[in-house]
């Protein structure tokens, strides 16, 4: 079978130069596309998104995107100080989960949710 090199999920949006200035300016990403209603950003190694403005009338339903990180506190670090110009209710600092990750979260402005996480490796 062929391999999946990367998943890359559509996250609809409203506003795309809102949700780019957010994606690039906030969280780091790159923006290696964009035409029309479309854009493409990426953080590498890692990730890309493809971002889609859709019609204002149209509901977007609740979107989620996890992304694994190899440090999530190493993140919080460098997106702390843009993330704290954000609402306070768009952002949770990071915290332990029950199911052994170690997250913090983030909301675009079109409320989709997006969780940052690290594996807590087992107690010896």
């Amino acid at each position: 079978m062929a391999r999946i090199n990367q998943i890359t999920p559509f996250v609809m949006t409203r506003d795309l130069a809102a949700s780019l200035e957010f994606y690039t300016g906030i969280l780091g990403f790159t923006c290696g596309f964009q035409q029309d209603n479309y854009a493409f950003v990426h953080h590498r190694p890692g990730g890309a998104l493809r971002l889609i403005e859709v019609d204002p009338d149209c509901e977007i339903g609740e979107q989620m995107i996890y992304l694994d990180c190899e440090d999530v506190d190493a993140v919080w670090t460098v997106l702390k100080p843009r993330l704290d110009t954000l609402p306070e209710e768009r952002v949770r600092a990071p915290f332990d989960q029950p199911y052994r990750m170690r997250e913090f979260h983030v909301k675009d402005p079109d409320n989709c949710l997006l969780l940052y996480g690290t594996d807590i490796p087992p107690s010896p």
